[in-house]
């Protein structure tokens, strides 16, 4: 359905997350001749992605693809980033939307050059939200080395204190206002895309797999950060308890995915995450054993078969398909895992170093509904309604994705937000 053609048709659009899909989505648009409005809650662009140590189908790191991307909107006027920002309500009809949007404080303004004198002056530490919790940071952060924008960012938790004030006496150029407060803004666009991503499924909610009570089992998403240069060891795999180096890792596929009682669908990419992730561990250590505990092996298309049938060959990989029963801690720091051998009915106990968990994808909407008339899936997947047309959801808010297939996603939804602002 177009436009009511009695209202006025704007022509700008709204992009609501700044993950690889989002970026896509707003330098389509932006390219083209629209204006853009790009909204983050996180106070840097990049998403899941910028986590990741790489990613398909070349195995690049986040720098390789988001550089560019960020580049491009760095020299792009028609886009404008807001960064820190939620929004708080999306009102009116297809053409003609009015967004307020809430914008946090991050207590760093734009004359930041990234000098890092604010966290060197620092005392207090918080904990590493971009390393899912596995080290602390400063309490004056830069969130990532790439991070965009390239600004330092003051917890709330030291604004007040006498830290707060050693990191706004240290900063030379005047970039630490530590009185800034949050501020709504609001804008009328003519579309609106969701692009509002995924979170990693809560692991603790699985009881029988250990997650929380042993600290040697982690999830997929920080074994991409322990493999990344960037992350809590500096791109070393080490076993979380005694950083060392693990001789065996056991890989637990489906983690919470296909369960009626967690995520009742297959979440897509967490086999080939999975069998990446055996890469990262077989160049840091080419004698460690890995044992991957699946229930089927998904790898969609010829690309990712290819790659599948690559780390097969590998006489150190053992794939085991059975049902795990139950992970937790061994003598000493070690973990076991119990499975059901499907295709031998042997009852299987593997003791190794270290246990991955290739924990699905829930959608961020699922735990943090959005301010709009959205058709939403028992899931907490947006579902589109092209009928209706005005707002549109893509990538992993839509359905399970991985990069590739959520740019594609990203371009087609840039479209069909144009095609909003056209009168007909």
């Amino acid at each position: 359905m177009t436009a009511d053609k009695s209202a006025p048709v704007s022509g700008s659009i709204l992009v609501v997350g700044g993950g690889i899909s989002g970026l896509t989505t707003a330098l389509e648009a932006a390219e083209v001749g629209y204006e853009v409005v790009l909204v983050e809650k996180n106070p840097y662009l990049g998403g899941r992605v910028a986590q990741l140590n790489q990613y398909f189908p070349k195995l690049c790191p986040p720098s390789c693809g988001l550089e560019i991307n960020f580049r491009r909107i760095k020299d792009n006027p028609r886009i404008q980033v807001l960064t820190l920002a939620e929004v708080e309500k999306i009102d009116g009809s297809p053409g003609n939307y009015e967004a307020t949007i809430r914008i946090n404080p991050r207590y760093v303004n734009e004359k930041c050059t990234c000098c890092g004198a604010c966290a060197a002056a620092c005392e207090t530490e918080v904990v590493n939200e971009f390393n899912f919790g596995m080290n602390r940071t400063k309490g004056a952060y830069l969130p990532h080395p790439m991070a965009f924008p390239a600004r330092y960012v003051i917890s709330p938790q030291i604004v007040g204190t006498e830290d707060g004030q050693r990191c706004q006496e240290a900063c030379q150029y005047g970039a630490v206002e530590l009185d800034m407060q949050p501020r709504t803004v609001s804008f009328k666009v003519g579309s609106v895309v969701w692009a509002t991503g995924w979170e990693p499924y809560d692991a603790t909610k699985i009881d029988n797999l250990g997650f929380g009570r042993y600290p040697n089992i982690v999830t997929n998403m920080m074994m991409e950060r322990l493999a990344a240069p960037s992350g809590p060891t500096e791109g070393k795999i080490l076993r979380p308890s005694d950083n060392q180096p693990p001789a065996s890792v056991a890989f637990v596929q489906c983690a919470g995915s296909r369960d009626e009682n967690h995520l009742p669908y297959c979440s897509y990419i967490c086999c080939m995450a999975s069998l990446k992730q055996t890469t990262y561990i077989r160049e840091q250590y080419p004698d460690a054993k890995i044992y991957i505990f699946y229930i089927d092996l998904r790898a969609p298309g010829y690309r990712y078969e290819k790659f599948y049938k690559k780390i097969r060959q590998d006489e150190n990989v053992f794939f085991i398909k059975g049902k795990v029963a139950e992970v937790a801690g061994a003598d000493g720091d070690a973990v076991t895992v119990t499975a059901e051998n499907a295709v031998t009915g042997e009852k299987i106990h593997q003791t190794v170093d270290m246990v991955v968990l290739a924990t699905g994808m829930q959608p961020t909407a699922v735990n943090a509904p959005l301010p709009a008339d959205l058709r939403v899936s028992p899931d907490g997947f947006l579902i589109n309604d092209f009928n209706k047309g005005g707002q549109f959801a893509t990538g992993c808010a839509n359905k399970p994705l991985d990069v590739v297939s959520s740019n594609q996603s990203a371009t087609g939804m840039a479209l069909k937000a144009i095609q909003t602002l056209v009168k007909r």
